[in-house]
C-alpha cells in the first residue's frame, strides 16, 4: 500500500479531516432525519387515521349528504407504505436543508430559512405522497376496498396520471403547510428556549408542535377542501381544474363548504403536530446518543 508524502503534512491532513467529518455529519443529518421522519409519520398516521377519514368524508360529500362512519380504519396499510418513505424523505430533506440554510441567512432571517426549508422537503416528498393521497382518499370514501386494487383501476381507468390527480392542488395546499407548521414550530422553540434559557422538555415540544399544527390546520383548511375534492373526483371529472372547482362550490354550495371539515382537521392535525414534533425530536435524539462513528485521521493518508 503506497502513501504520498503530500498527505503527511499537518495542514492538508487537518484539512482533509475536517471535509470528512463535514461529509459525515451531513449524512448522518439526513440519516436521522430520514429515520425520525418515518417514525413520526407511521406513528401519527396509525392513531389518528379515523380522524382523517371522518374528515375526508364531510368534504367530500355534496350539499347536504350524510357520512358513513363504519371503515374508518379504511385504507390505512396501504397508506403506511406511503407515509413512511414520505416522511422520510420529508425530514430527510427538510434537516440538512434547514442546516444549510441558518448557516447562510443572517441570524434575523432564521424564519425565511425554516419556510424555505419546510417547502423543499415538501416538494422533493410530494411523488410519494401525492399518489399515497389519492388511493388514500379514494378508499376513504368507499370508492375501493384494497390499495392494490385502487392503484390498479386508477390507472386502468385514468392512466398513471390518475395517480397524481389534484397535483397542483396538493402542492398548493401542503407547499404553504409545511412551509408554515414547520416555520411556527421552529421559532416558538427557538423562543421558548431563550425565555427558559434550557432545551424542551417532551411535553413543551408536544405542546408546540400542537399549538404550530392547529393554527396551520385552521388556516389551510380551503386549500384541503379543494385538494380533497379533486383528489376523489376520478374519472368523472366534475371540476377542470383548482379555479372551477372553487368557483363552482363557490357557486352550488356556498363560501362555507370551502371550511367543511375543519373541526377534525384541526383536532387531527392539532394531536398529530403534538406525537409528531414530539416522536420526532425524541427519536433525533435516540440516534444523536448513539454516537457518530469516525475513521481515524491516520486512514486518510492512505491511497
Amino acid at each position: 500500500m503506497s502513501v504520498n508524502a503530500d498527505t503527511d503534512s499537518p495542514d492538508i491532513l487537518k484539512h482533509q479531516t475536517g471535509n470528512f467529518k463535514h461529509q459525515m455529519k451531513g449524512a448522518a443529518t439526513t440519516f436521522q432525519g430520514a429515520v425520525a421522519g418515518a417514525t413520526a409519520g407511521v406513528v401519527v398516521e396509525s392513531v389518528l387515521y379515523p380522524i382523517d377519514t371522518i374528515k375526508t368524508r364531510l368534504q367530500a360529500v355534496h350539499g347536504g349528504g350524510k357520512i358513513i362512519l363504519r371503515g374508518l380504519y379504511s385504507g390505512l396499510a396501504g397508506n403506511l407504505v406511503g407515509v413512511l418513505p414520505a416522511s422520510a424523505i420529508f425530514v430527510g430533506v427538510y434537516e440538512p436543508t434547514k442546516q444549510m440554510l441558518l448557516k447562510s441567512f443572517p441570524e434575523s432571517l432564521s424564519a425565511l430559512a425554516h419556510l424555505t426549508a419546510g417547502a423543499v422537503g415538501g416538494v422533493a416528498s410530494s411523488i410519494v405522497r401525492v399518489p399515497t393521497e389519492v388511493v388514500k382518499q379514494r378508499m376513504q370514501t368507499g370508492q375501493f376496498s384494497s390499495a392494490p386494487n385502487a392503484v390498479h383501476c386508477i390507472v386502468a381507468k385514468e392512466g398513471f396520471r390518475g395517480l397524481y390527480a389534484g397535483f397542483g392542488s396538493f402542492l398548493l395546499r401542503d407547499l404553504p403547510f409545511d412551509a408554515v407548521q414547520f416555520c411556527i414550530y421552529e421559532q416558538l422553540r427557538i423562543g421558548y428556549k431563550l425565555a427558559a434559557r434550557r432545551d424542551l422538555n417532551d411535553p413543551e415540544t408536544a405542546m408546540i408542535g400542537a399549538f404550530a399544527g392547529a393554527i396551520t390546520g385552521a388556516i389551510t383548511t380551503p386549500l384541503d377542501v379543494i385538494k380533497t375534492r379533486l383528489m376523489v373526483q376520478g374519472s368523472e371529472k366534475q371540476y377542470e381544474g383548482i379555479l372551477h372547482c372553487v368557483g363552482t362550490i363557490v357557486r352550488e354550495e356556498g363560501t362555507s363548504t370551502l371550511f367543511k371539515g375543519i373541526g377534525p382537521r384541526v383536532l387531527w392535525i392539532g394531536i398529530g403536530g403534538s406525537i409528531f414534533f414530539g416522536v420526532l425530536e425524541r427519536t433525533k435524539k435516540l440516534l444523536s446518543n448513539s454516537g457518530p462513528i469516525h475513521p481515524s485521521p491516520d486512514s486518510l493518508k492512505q491511497d
